[in-house]
């Protein structure tokens, strides 16, 4: 036994489970600490068990049996040992035949490998969550590592690189790398990148590659790190090709037009300013044309605008094939069009021009209807007519606008005498922007001109006109700012003040017992509004005056103009009791069939054929004629711009009722108008000449006076 406890010494300093096997009885007959830990129970109950009751799997089995036929090998495997309590514990175990005493014994270590299969099952589990994430990812993911080796790839990646199943199998990373090399659009620019990333181990980078396929990739580059530093990199690769294909489709719509798919008024700027740029350091001339198409509303208003929307498409090709590869067309809205020419001087700007012109004089013909489409063309060159877009834009528009002026249907450069028309229409854009300041800051005031009974001398009615002094711009005649008013559609605004105050006025006169008709000026744009007669009846109700103390003049142009809607929306306001006149009678045209359709109430003749009277024989005739019309028809008859005695005299031997004019007074401001009205509502008479004048001087400035 002394070689027994040798052993018993020697297995009692290993760190592992050991025990010895007596090989002729194979039974335990020596065990250390470890081994009965490891097998669950007292060192002591080990010895002298039989070593098969120990082993848990049929290779152990067969090996003992062999061992006690007088077998001695070497075995050394993963296997399992029974432990005490029944349970089967996976162990690294080795058995080697040793020699003790002369007898023949087996020499078992086993360490516990429970911990590190734990282990291995967890990591396996790791690992193939980790495939299953990498794998469910809408990116295609590639791992590398320092030295280039792809150490992990997700089938995401194989699919947007279109990668070979047989290339995927081998695992031949130089094809692979070879593979998505030659599929890039730019493979210099590729193999240039990835040299500088390269370089960089810690580098994060994004890029943008583009494949032949035409598909579009997003690639983020990140470093993948273990313990602070670097051990490889991993590769996102993200297919945008859909985001990038819908932002070149924004891009595209932003710079052209949606119908013609020419470039737009953004694009052509930014041409117009690549031009610029050229002939700033070239010294090259260019030229911009500015076309409008003429009377293209009546294509819209009578075949409709699906219809216009294929003449200005067809419009948009044939001016695209009269320039030249160099030349931009654009479209800037509506049935406006731009051309920027190229390298191109007056000659050369001309020859387009008329390039343009013929274009569009070969006729159109869709749906079966033949027709011709002309065009008025403003041209700017540069440097001569401007040195920006905008200046170039605006010097073109005044030449296409005086062609338009000049009968249309032609082209013409700019010249200088364009700028005083750009001047003036700064000018009106000033006023305009003033006067509808001075309509909300109450700036607007009524004035009245004295309509006189031509017999009595007594005041019968008043003429409302508006006046306006402003801050800046002192007293602006009526002549000035009224025509500005009707071109932009401020008079509808102008008008229904005049009407408010007007009425006010008149129903503040009735309360205290002096009964005025008024008259009150209505342009065409206010006349035809939907709910002019709406309102007209509105402001009389609330302010209580009756509707015939109230007269809306009209010019003949207004009455002639959509007859049937005319005749309806005249006879609503006679049904207000609102008496109505013809003003400025004779200067336009009427028939006498459609005026007796009218329930007209007075004809006021115009001051254009008093004012030579009684001299002028050609206006005498005309007025007596207009009277005697007047008395045919049941109307009465006021004459305006009335300036002498003499000129009254004749009116009064014709018969006509009424007059106004300096004769008697200009417009007056209210006070002075109340003071001419006699106290307690008696007539006022004319008074001398002399004394008229000299008041109507004081009272009103000549600039701001004649109506």
């Amino acid at each position: 036994m002394s070689g027994a406890l040798a052993w018993q010494a020697l297995i009692d300093a290993l760190p592992q489970a050991v025990w010895l096997v007596d090989a002729p009885t194979l039974r335990v007959i020596a065990a250390n600490d470890a081994a009965a830990k490891l097998l669950g129970c007292e060192r002591e109950a080990l010895v002298g068990n039989a070593a098969l009751t120990l082993a848990a799997t049929p290779e152990d089995l067969c090996f003992w049996q062999e061992a006690a036929e007088g077998r001695r090998e070497r075995l050394a495997s993963h296997s399992f040992v029974r432990r005490f309590d029944g349970e089967a514990l996976p162990v690294a175990r080795s058995i080697a035949p040793v020699d003790l005493d002369g007898t023949a014994s087996f020499l078992v270590a086993m360490q516990d490998r429970s911990g590190q299969l734990r282990a291995e099952s967890e990591l396996e589990l790791a690992a193939a969550e980790l495939a299953a994430t990498l794998e469910s990812t809408a990116d295609g993911l590639l791992v590398t590592d320092l030295a280039g080796r792809i150490r992990h790839c997700n089938r995401r990646f194989a699919d947007l690189w279109q990668l070979p199943e047989d290339l995927l199998a081998r695992r031949d990373d130089a094809r692979v790398f070879d593979w998505m090399r030659a599929s890039v659009a730019d493979p210099a620019a590729y193999a240039r990148r990835l040299a500088e990333m390269a370089e960089a181990t810690l580098l994060q980078a994004s890029d943008v590659l583009e494949l032949h396929c035409g598909r579009v990739l997003e690639r983020i580059v990140q470093p993948q790190c273990s313990r602070g530093r670097p051990i490889g990199r991993v590769w996102s690769f993200r297919d945008i090709s859909e985001r990038v294909a819908a932002s070149r489709r924004i891009e595209r719509l932003s710079h052209s037009d949606a119908l013609t798919g020419l470039p737009n008024r953004v694009l052509l700027a930014e041409r117009v300013e690549r031009a610029l740029a050229m002939a700033q350091r070239e010294g090259e001339a260019f030229a911009l044309l500015l076309l409008d198409l003429d009377h293209f509303k009546h294509i819209n208003d009578t075949l409709g605008q699906a219809f216009g929307d294929r003449v200005l498409a067809e419009i948009g090709e044939r001016l695209s094939g009269a320039v030249r590869q160099i030349d931009t067309v654009a479209r800037l809205g509506g049935d406006e069009f731009a051309l920027l020419v190229q390298r191109s001087d007056h000659a050369g700007a001309e020859a387009a021009a008329q390039r343009v012109m013929e274009a569009l004089q070969r006729p159109f013909t869709l749906d079966g209807l033949n027709f011709t489409v002309t065009a008025s063309v403003g041209v700017a060159l540069h440097p001569s007519d401007g040195a920006s877009v905008d200046e170039l834009l605006r010097h073109a528009d005044a030449a296409m606008r005086e062609v338009k002026a000049s009968g249309r249907a032609a082209w013409r450069f700019h010249t200088r005498r364009h700028d005083a028309g750009e001047a003036e229409l700064r000018t009106r854009m000033k006023l305009d922007h003033a006067m509808r300041q001075a309509l909300a800051r109450d700036r607007f005031r009524l004035y009245f001109q004295p309509q006189v009974a031509s017999a009595s001398g007594e005041i019968v009615g008043a003429e409302t006109l508006i006046r306006w002094t402003d801050p800046e711009l002192g007293e602006v005649p009526p002549g000035r700012f009224i025509p500005v008013a009707e071109e932009s559609g401020f008079i509808v605004a102008i008008g229904d003040w005049v009407l408010r105050h007007a009425v006010a006025q008149g129903a503040r006169w009735l309360g205290e017992g002096r009964p005025m008709r008024l008259s009150v000026n209505v342009s065409a744009l206010q006349f035809r509004q939907p709910g002019f007669v709406e309102g007209v009846a509105r402001v009389l109700r609330d302010s209580g005056l009756p509707g015939h103390l109230l007269e809306l003049e009209l010019t003949e142009s207004i009455l002639i103009q959509d007859v049937e809607a005319t005749l309806a929306r005249v006879h609503a306001l006679a049904a207000l009791g609102v008496q109505l006149a013809i003003d400025d009678f004779g200067t336009g045209y009427s028939s006498l069939g459609y005026l007796k359709r009218l329930p007209i109430t007075r004809l006021k003749i115009d001051r254009s054929f008093v004012t030579d009277l009684p001299g002028d024989a050609s206006g005498a005739s005309i007025v007596d004629a207009i009277v005697k019309l007047g008395r045919a028809l049941g109307l009465a008859v006021i004459a305006e711009g009335v300036e002498s005695e003499a000129q009254r005299q004749f009116l009064l031997r014709c018969g006509c009722d009424e007059y106004q004019g300096w004769l008697f007074a200009p417009a007056l401001p209210l006070a002075e108008f109340e003071a001419r009205l006699a106290p307690q509502g008696l007539p006022a008479r004319v008074v001398p000449l002399a004394r008229r004048r000299a008041r109507a001087a004081r009272a009103v400035p000549a600039a701001a006076a004649r109506d």
